[in-house]
């Protein structure tokens, strides 16, 4: 059964962030049935992380918030509704991205309950302890994990995969591949779930940097500057 209008809006957006998505929209198919999808898809270092697609309006169930802003519907899942109560979406000309301002926190971790420390076993003679093993590895080697093991899986749902083309100093180079090559939301994918993902695992990268050619993808999110 799928989702009725609600009158009291989820979460704000801009109109800067509205023509950017119209923008998107207008280049998937069907844009007329297509809407903005919001939602919380995990924690980082204490923050929501934040998911946003283009998917069909129909599909929405009955208990997740359909919004409308002009003839664009967003769609805030019923798992999220209260992680996005009060938030705004809006859009980054300097990161050419979305950003969020959500006023919502994740929940602390519970505490281990406290236990009394063993009795200490009678003493031995000294020894020489081992150095501790080095767990760190490569970067570019824990990069590609994270790709592995969190980034593909996540986007294997659309057609789309990821891989690492190279690290230099505290940026990683990413090429994106089937159903992420030409996507009108490429660099939604890439801002707010890749570079968060890989950045929050590899404290020595800060910066992930898209250099697929979207242009010859099926359905390019720009187009080369006329003459």
């Amino acid at each position: 059964m799928s989702a009725e209008d609600t009158a009291e809006p989820t979460l704000a957006i801009t109109e800067q962030a509205i023509e950017r998505v119209r923008g998107f929209r207008a280049q998937s198919k069907d844009p007329e049935n297509q809407a903005l999808w919001v939602e919380v898809s995990g924690v980082s270092d204490g923050e929501y992380v934040h998911k946003i697609s283009l998917n069909a309006v129909h599909v929405a169930r009955q208990d997740d918030v359909v919004q409308r802003h002009g003839d664009l519907a967003i769609v805030v899942p019923e798992s999220s509704v209260e992680k996005l109560r009060g938030a705004t979406i809006d859009w980054s000309h300097e990161q050419s991205g979305f950003t969020f301002v959500n006023p919502n926190k994740p929940p602390a971790p519970a505490e281990l309950p406290m236990m009394s420390p063993p009795t200490a076993p009678p003493a031995s003679p000294p020894i020489d302890a081992p150095p501790p093993a080095d767990l760190s590895g490569d970067v570019a080697q824990r990069v590609i994990q994270v790709i592995d093991q969190q980034v593909n899986p996540a986007i294997a749902a659309h057609g789309g995969h990821a891989e690492l083309v190279a690290v230099e100093e505290n940026t990683a180079y990413l090429r994106l591949g089937g159903g992420c090559q030409g996507c009108g939301m490429a660099t939604v994918t890439l801002g707010q779930g890749i570079e968060v993902a890989i950045t929050g695992a590899v404290r020595e990268i800060a910066r992930v940097v898209d250099v697929t050619d979207h242009a010859v993808g099926t359905n390019p999110y720009f187009e080369p500057a006329k003459k």
